[in-house]
């Protein structure tokens, strides 16, 4: 059965200021409705006035996705009664939205690339949020901070087949969104997803904010099996709009699926048409995803996988090329592999790390002052102090203190042949044949030695006492 997905994108726009008042959007360590006003909490008489950033955020995404902007585009009032919608009615854009037809372009699940088609972006206010009291009460609490938040609600066509083309889909995006300057990732909520699932010759399911990445593809997974188990047992799918419960990875039944009519649409009577196709040839947009994974290839000699990885977070890629003078080959492996893995380990973003201390270490590592292995434990004592909120300490004195500077393999002599000595059977092994022999004895010195020798040094000394007899 051929799985159908379409997806829904709301975010949150990084203005400083609401879409239709002035109340600050940067909410989320203050107190419960300490960010509103009478036109945010829809109080009787008050008017909104349209936040001219917002809009300029809307048209710098639809460029950026080559999206056609309609010549005229209208606000909407979208009419529902739920507790976070103080109006009762979402001021949105509906029949008329800011622009359509645009395209993302994503690898499918068997690596070749494929179009995912943009339906359209409009925008619309955030509502509030609910805060569902613990302990067995029957009660929610209402926080109006959020509300009117500047949302841009980005819709795609059901052209994604798997949970994966999903994820992937929403990585590509954010990563656009991140490189435009109009969405910060790293804020709780400024991204939130619904996702639209059929299969093949069946209704569809519409399962409502999601608010990972992870979530999505763990939620259409969860979504594929059940549709495909109540087909297969001769029962109908039902179409209705479902929640993800993210702790327990599954989707339950919320309500039955509205139809546009429920919503009693109609043009917003306080805020005019929005005519701003006009603007869109002033916008300049800065160098996106795709660009700069080729720039990075071409300028630095870096392989196609190291550019993929390091341009897909903006600010990965400019840390990169902080650090990529001295040795860009060296640097691309080393920040993609070796230090990406380990901030990932530890939770940790990368504006958290000097970019100058890296670049000392890459000194010392291209100067061959220490080996690898000596180089990775520099680089976890770097990043542990960076965690725990402490100076990062220069890697040439975190060397000198740990005496992890590289010497010759000569100086291990004894070290070798005492590993020699306690492996018989590796020994046998390796003068059998077995290459693989041979690393576990370099290893086994490397871990007596601390990471202080070089590797394939050992490997020529370690072999040569073997062929020698030296036990």
């Amino acid at each position: 059965m051929k799985t159908i997905v379409g997806l829904e994108i709301h975010v949150q726009l990084a203005t400083a200021t609401k879409l239709f008042c002035g109340c600050s959007t940067d909410y989320r360590d203050d107190e419960p409705n300490t960010h509103c006003c009478p036109v945010c909490l829809g109080l009787p008489g008050a008017l909104p006035r349209l936040n001219r950033k917002a809009v300029e955020y809307g048209l710098r995404v639809a460029k950026a996705l080559d999206m056609e902007v309609l010549e005229e585009s209208e606000f909407a009032r979208k009419n529902y009664f739920y507790p976070d919608l103080p109006k009762a009615y979402q001021v949105t854009q509906y029949d008329k939205p800011l622009a359509v037809a645009g395209t993302v372009e994503i690898e499918d699940d068997e690596g070749h690339e494929k179009t995912i088609r943009i339906t359209r972006v409009h925008l619309e206010e955030d509502p509030g949020r609910l805060v569902h009291v613990s302990g067995g009460s029957k009660y929610s609490l209402v926080d109006y901070n959020r509300s009117g938040i500047p949302l841009l609600e980005i819709v795609t066509e059901p052209d994604m087949r798997s949970p994966q083309e999903a994820r992937r889909f929403l990585n590509k995006l954010r990563t656009i969104l991140e490189y435009l300057g109009v969405f910060d990732g790293d804020r709780e909520g400024s991204l939130r997803v619904d996702a639209n699932i059929s299969l093949e010759g069946s209704v569809r399911v519409e399962v409502k904010n999601i608010s990972s990445y992870r979530g999505v593809e763990k939620a259409l997974t969860f979504e594929v099996t059940r549709q495909k188990n109540l087909l297969r047992r001769g029962q109908t799918v039902t179409r209705e709009t479902r929640h993800f419960m993210e702790g327990r990875g599954i989707t339950t039944s919320s309500r039955s699926k509205e139809e546009e009519h429920d919503y009693r649409y109609f043009p917003e009577p306080d805020l005019r048409p929005l005519r701003v196709a006009g603007w869109v040839a002033e916008i300049d947009l800065p160098e996106l995803p795709v660009a700069r994974k080729n720039r990075f290839v071409v300028q630095y000699g870096i392989s196609l996988n190291h550019a993929r990885t390091l341009t897909g977070d903006p600010k990965l890629a400019d840390f990169y090329e902080e650090v990529a003078h001295l040795d860009p080959a060296l640097a691309a492996t080393w920040v993609a592999d070796t230090l990406l893995g380990e901030l990932n380990y530890r939770n940790m973003s990368i504006a958290a790390v000097p970019p100058g201390r890296i670049a000392e270490l890459l000194g010392l590592l291209k100067s061959e002052t220490i080996t690898d292995a000596a180089g990775v434990q520099v680089l976890r004592e770097m990043l542990d102090a960076c965690a725990a909120g402490r100076p990062c300490e220069m890697p040439a004195m975190i060397v000198k203190r740990e005496n992890l500077g590289k010497t010759m393999g000569d100086d291990f002599t004894a070290t070798v042949q005492a590993v020699i000595a306690a492996n018989p059977q590796a020994v046998e092994d390796y003068r059998n044949g077995k290459s693989g022999a041979l690393n576990f004895l370099v290893g086994q010195v490397m871990k007596e030695t601390r990471g202080r020798a070089d590797p394939r040094e050992l490997g020529r000394i370690v072999s040569e006492s073997i062929d020698i007899g030296e036990v």
